[in-house]
This record gives C-alpha cells, structure tokens and sequence, in this order.
C-alpha cells in the first residue's frame, strides 16, 4: 500500500451485482454472507426486500452498490459458480462514495478516535495518524510523570492481556494508553518528576513550578505547530472537496491559513525585530482577511446585508483565532497542575517520615493514587477537547456517510412446541 492510499479512506468502487433472474437468490446469499457490499437497501433487509429491488431485464437481475474496491475480485470469484458477476461502474456525479477508515492491525484499533469525532468524508484525508501522535503529545504536556507514565504502561499490558478478565472490554484502548504513558515518562524526564519532584530523575528541561513562564510559552508555540499542520490538512481537504473556490475563500482553506501564519510571521518578526518579516506577514494576513471576506460575501448572496454579515463573521473568525491559540495555554495549566499535586504528596511524605514511616507511606501511595486515577482522566478529557474543538474543526467541514455493508441476516431457528407433561 502506498503512503497516499494510506493517508485517505479505503478506496470504494461504485459495482453492479449482475445474475441470472433464476439465481438471484443464491447469488445474494452469497454477497449477503461476504458482508462487503453496500446496496440501496437497509444494511439488515431480509433476502426477499433485496431481491425485490433488483433490476431486472429478462433473464438478468442486477443491483447497484458500493464496496472496498480490493475485495472485487475476490467476490467476483464467489459469485462466478452461481452464474454471478461484478461488474464495475462508472462513479454517479454529485454522489459521495461511503467512508470506511482502515481497519487492519494497530490502525483499527486507533481509528475510533477519528470515528467519535465524525465520519470522515470520501475525500478527506484521513488523519488518523496525526490524530494519535497529537493527543499523546498533549497528553504527555499534562500528565509528565516518569513513574505514572510506567504504571499507565503496565495498565496497557494487561488491556492488551486481558487480565484481569474485565478489562477484555476495553481492550482496543490500549494503544492509546500505551502512547499515552510513553509521553507521560518523555515530559516526566523533562520535567524531573518520578511521582512527584523525589529526585530518582534529572531535570532535563524545565521544573513546571520553577519556571510556568517557559512552560506557558511551550504549550502556546505547541498548539500553533498543532494548528499549522490542521490548516494545511484543511487546505488539502478543501481541495479535495470542491476545488479552488472551496479552498482559496474558506476560513479553514487558504483564506484561513493565510491569515493565521501571516500573524504568525507578523508577531515573530516584531518579536525578534525584524521589520520585513513583520510587514511581509502583515501582508500575508490581510490577504487572508480578504479571501475569507469575498468567500463571506459571496455565501451570503451579496448586497449591503451580505457586507454587514461578512464583515460579522470575519470580526469572529480573528476572535476565534485568538482564543484557539490561546487555549493551548491549558496545557501548561494541568501540567502545572499534575506538578504541584505531586509536591503536595511528596512534602507530605517527606515531612510526616520522621515521626511515622507508615503513616508517609500511606499519604504517598494515596496521594499518588488520586494523581493517577483524577489527573489522568482530566489530562484525556483535555487533550480530547483541544483535538476535536481546536484542530478537527479547521481539518473537516463537512460529515462523511459511513460505508453500511448489506449482511444477510441470521435465519431464525424454527421454534420448538413446549412439553405440557
């Protein structure tokens, strides 16, 4: 598979299930049972309700579908020996295949982050990937720890083990808390945290409750990085949607990215008092505010209401370029946070050692405990918000529709008379 098939949806081909009229039943059983074809019909029609709505011309019958265009052949060979085919057909225009997201191996198991979001349309990219690596790096920034990162490793082993037994319901998560504890340990040696500041780990970055300052900075330059790469997956979603008119004036297309890095090369070049640099983004940006304005105006059908509308939505797209940027700040919070209930727990600790052993014992197995159980899930939540909120809403504009394979539902067993004796 090649890295541009692998960055969208699984190919769907538009076919037409062809039989002889006397067979369509067999061959239909036959489809029905493979599970991979989508039709006109409910996806748990009974055989009947299916084989009513065939085409039919003479002796031939004939139903039109969609399905994963790498299981062509293969059906076409389980259908042959009933006198079946299928056939290829030519894409319907104006109509959207369905969408189906990859679902062999470690990519399956990822897919549901995508998937809660929306479903991604035919022509979209699908994100996946970065999806992932961006909620375990935000993750990471909130919860740096090296030992809870360890024990969020040992939970993944056992969802992927299954023990104990009641965690085999929850065992697709374990990739995600897998790369959710390997982020955890990366910022916990940054930040010198082995359940709290206890010293078992350098410091080899920054010490969150010595210097916020830098880790604030850390978190917003990490969300505008966050925030490029979803403007340019929304350029090339725009593109792929509706061409050069839906990319050049929408706000999550060039018109949008325009103005978000143009104010990013316009504050960096002040900042490091470079007047071209701060000009050329100025352009940039004002170019942006343009595009996003004719494609304001235009939607709304032009005239002076048109321009008082246009002028509104532009005012909320800067404002909303602000605060999503800004938002990224709360990543520098919890972690500021997660830092400052571990040197709650371990000043407790430390300072009750002296006079009760067991007693620090306890305050520091508890304290970490509700570290793990609260902070863990604030962290997740957090970093799901930033992901759908912050980065999805520039990346999609629109809801794809789900592929709905027809199965062939099970026949039901005849019911057996009870015995009165």
């Amino acid at each position: 598979m090649s890295w541009r098939e692998a960055l969208r949806p699984v190919r769907m081909e538009r076919v037409a299930i062809v039989a002889p009229a006397r067979s369509l039943d067999d061959v239909l059983r036959i489809v029905g049972a493979a599970g991979v074809v989508e039709l006109s019909t409910p996806p748990d029609a009974q055989l009947r309700e299916v084989s009513k709505s065939a085409v039919v011309r003479g002796e031939v019958a004939a139903l039109a579908g969609w399905t994963p265009a790498k299981v062509v052949p293969e059906l076409a060979g389980q259908v042959a020996p009933e006198g079946g085919a299928v056939v290829p057909l030519d894409r319907p225009r104006g109509k959207e295949a369905p969408s189906l997201l990859r679902s062999e191996g470690l990519r399956g198991t990822l897919a549901p982050l995508v998937d809660t979001y929306g479903t991604t349309p035919y022509a979209d990219l699908d994100p996946t990937p970065l999806a992932v690596g961006a909620y375990v790096l935000m993750f990471g920034m909130m919860f740096g720890d090296v030992g809870h990162g360890l024990v969020l490793l040992v939970a993944a082993l056992g969802l992927y083990r299954e023990r104990p037994r009641w965690l085999s319901r929850l065992h697709r998560a374990w990739p995600f808390v897998v790369g959710a504890g390997l982020a955890s340990m990366l910022f916990g040696l940054l930040y010198g945290e082995f359940f709290g500041p206890t010293g078992v780990v350098p410091v080899l970055w920054v010490r969150p409750l010595a210097d916020p300052v830098t880790l604030l900075a850390a978190a917003l330059a990490c969300g505008a990085l966050l925030l490029a790469v979803a403007y340019l997956l929304g350029v090339v979603n725009r593109w792929r949607e509706g061409g050069w008119p839906a990319t050049l004036y929408s706000p999550a297309g060039v018109a949008g990215s325009a103005l978000f890095f143009g104010l990013g090369l316009a504050l960096f070049g002040w900042y490091a008092k470079l007047g071209w640099l701060a000009v050329a983004g100025g352009v940039i940006a004002v170019v942006g505010l343009v595009l996003a304005f004719t494609g304001f105006y235009a939607e709304a059908g032009g005239g002076a209401g048109a321009t008082a509308q246009a002028l509104i939505q532009l005012f909320d797209v800067v404002v909303r370029l602000g605060a999503n940027v800004a938002s990224f700040a709360r990543l520098a919070a919890f972690g500021l946070t997660h830092a400052a209930v571990g040197w709650i727990v371990w000043s407790a600790a430390t300072g009750l050692w002296a006079a009760n052993p067991f007693a620090a014992a306890a305050v520091f197995l508890l304290g970490n405990v509700l570290a793990l159980t609260i902070e863990a899930l604030v962290a997740g939540v957090q970093a799901l918000r930033l992901e759908y909120y912050e980065l999805f809403s520039r990346v999609f504009q629109a809801e794809g529709r789900p592929f709905r394979p027809w199965h062939l539902p099970p026949t039901p067993k005849e019911a057996v008379p009870c015995s009165l004796g």
